[in-house]
């Protein structure tokens, strides 16, 4: 389960080369409550920013929202400075922007901890309340992934088989899941009973042979599984 949030608000830092989208980001956050503590434009200055605040007396942030591509190069600096600071703040949520869906930064930035992580489509930030809701997950210690990103990877691991076992309805449920969807959001969105649902999730983990573990998030690692496979 993700980690309860603090009663104050959501401490987050942005990093985004576009001036404009980086004011936008901020805004559209603050007018929902958190509380941007800043802002940078490439990798390496984020990086440096989480460590700063983490040696602050404020502490480090809850959540970081990255650009997957920016300066110097525009390739995967965004990637690389969040996997970095998965390995150097843990306890910081890291949630990557991309133009389109790229599966090797997905698989890169899912390849460790499953753990407060996040991978959206920069459209989605213009559903603003799935935006914030997805922001304020990945600080909870929660996974926010794109639908366009798990179908990709969904549609990826169907070709080598690893999921063949699955139902089509099992997979179904293993996308919202992988979405971060809770079993009550997937049977609503399914239109199909609690008890349904959580019969196919506990199909899914049987058949991707997934125990249960009190150290793992089993609703991501029923998608991470194949991409290690």
């Amino acid at each position: 389960m993700p980690a309860e949030l603090p009663d104050a608000p959501l401490r987050v830092v942005i990093a985004e080369d576009s001036v404009l989208l980086r004011e936008g980001l901020t805004r559209l956050l603050t007018d929902r409550g958190l509380t941007v503590v800043g802002t940078v434009e490439d990798g390496e200055a984020l990086v440096a920013l989480v460590d700063e605040l983490a040696a602050s007396p404020e502490g480090a942030p809850d959540v970081v929202v990255a650009d997957v591509r920016m300066p110097p190069t525009h390739t995967d600096e965004g990637v690389r400075a969040c996997i970095a600071l998965r390995e150097r703040h843990p306890g910081v949520g890291t949630l990557v922007l991309s133009q389109y869906v790229e599966e090797r930064y997905a698989s890169e930035l899912l390849a460790g901890s499953t753990r407060g992580v996040g991978y959206l489509l920069k459209d989605r930030v213009a559903e603003v309340r799935e935006f914030v809701d997805a922001v304020t997950r990945v600080a909870g210690g929660g996974t926010a992934l794109d639908p366009e990103v798990v179908a990709q990877l969904l549609g990826r691991s169907r070709k080598r088989d690893v999921l063949a076992d699955l139902t089509p309805r099992e997979r179904e449920v293993l996308g919202l899941m992988a979405e971060g969807r809770s079993n009550a959001a997937v049977a609503r969105l399914l239109v199909v009973s609690d008890g349904a649902v959580e019969k196919h999730v506990s199909n899914i983990f049987a058949k991707l042979g997934l125990a249960q573990s009190p150290e793992d998030h089993r609703r991501v690692l029923a998608v991470v599984a194949y991409l290690n496979s």
